[in-house]
């Protein structure tokens, strides 16, 4: 199990670069506390992560973050493509 989490976060850490979308993981504290997300800086999008978060919370908000991409283009496994579905 813990394999195929870390197996599907690299799948959607490499759509994510595909997208143009920069993952960053930091210690998110004071105002900046929560588990992160999609956002954009000087127009680039960058999902920000807390470096601190477990492995299968890190896909989650991975996946949360990228649904709103057209990834049709791109091969990702059936796994990783329920991931991002509405």
């Amino acid at each position: 199990m813990a394999g195929d989490v870390q197996k599907q976060l690299g799948e959607l850490e490499q759509l994510a670069s595909n997208l143009g979308v920069r993952v960053c993981y930091e210690a998110m504290t004071g105002l900046s506390q929560g588990s992160g997300g999609l956002c954009k800086v000087r127009g680039e999008w960058r999902v920000i992560m807390d470096k601190r978060l477990k492995p299968a919370e890190r896909l989650e908000v991975l996946a949360n973050s990228l649904k709103g991409f057209d990834t049709e283009a791109h091969f990702v496994s059936p796994q990783v493509r329920a991931l991002l579905e509405p």
